[in-house]
């Protein structure tokens, strides 16, 4: 019974990984169909040597930052429990991927290969296990100081803080300090659109992304034994608010090309000439 319960277990938190793997189809073909089309090679590109790297430093590095462990150990010790803890890697190995693909969409059109590849090293090594340490593994005793002070450790499930704030984060001074992309501003100070190169591949990605959230969230649970039916309906719930929010609004919003802005509203706009 064991034996099942373990390959149960391996066989569940393989799926979420594979769902959320999925998810950077999402956002490569998001990114696809919202940059221009002399871009495009450029972002699918970007998006793919990304993960590569990601794999590659994560394995290496950023999961033992993060959880203290390796995997430079015997095929016998790796096989344990169906595998688990491999696969466990895995599905940690996406959510870590993600950072570099919400950034990768701040700055779509904006930053240059070879730079942003070294970023990617650097936070999936480095900044983004730190941080997973300290939410999901209690490095430096800052969940016990937090639970002194609440009375609760810090709960993040499924990475709304872990991964995707800590994405936006570090997306922020990023999009601030390279600026909007060029000619995104006439003389005038008013927006000129960029109009989507793709609509089809943008509803694509945005559609992948919404199937592999169940990924994200749902097998965040980690065992089949934990898993909620009120985290997927609520998830579901969650996706269909939003875009029943933002029909309307699409629908009433005049077009960017005709909203006019003043010079310097934004710090990072050039100057009009």
């Amino acid at each position: 019974m064991d034996a099942l319960k373990q390959g149960a277990d391996a066989l569940f938190i393989l799926l979420g990984a594979i769902m959320v793997l999925a998810m950077h189809a999402g956002f490569a073909f998001l990114e696809l169909g919202t940059v221009r089309k002399k871009n495009q090679v450029n972002a699918l590109v970007k998006i793919l040597v990304d993960f590569s790297v990601s794999t590659i430093v994560y394995f290496l590095v950023g999961y033992g930052v993060a959880y203290g462990t390796h995997f430079f150990v015997s095929a016998t010790e790796l096989s344990a429990r169906s595998g688990y803890e491999l696969v466990k890697f895995f599905f940690l190995l996406t959510f870590a991927a993600a950072i570099p693909a919400i950034i990768s969409g701040g700055i779509a059109e904006r930053a240059k290969f070879w730079p942003q590849l070294i970023a990617t090293a650097v936070i999936v090594g480095f900044v983004y296990p730190l941080y997973e340490g300290i939410a999901w593994n209690k490095h430096f005793g800052i969940q016990g100081w937090i639970a002194s002070l609440t009375g609760h450790e810090f709960h993040d499930f499924a990475g709304s803080v872990v991964v995707h704030a800590v994405g936006g984060w570090l997306a922020l001074p990023a999009v601030l300090l390279l600026g909007a992309r060029r000619n995104r501003y006439r003389g005038d100070g008013s927006l000129s659109a960029h109009p989507p190169s793709n609509i089809p591949f943008l509803a694509l990605g945005a559609w992948v992304l919404c199937v592999g959230w169940f990924g994200f969230n749902v097998m965040s649970a980690q065992s089949i034994d934990k898993i909620s039916g009120l985290v997927a309906v609520n998830s579901l719930m969650a996706m269909v608010a939003a875009r029943w929010w933002r029909w309307p609004w699409a629908r009433t919003t005049p077009a960017l090309s005709t909203t006019a802005r003043s010079p310097g509203w934004w710090p990072c706009a050039p100057a009009p000439t």
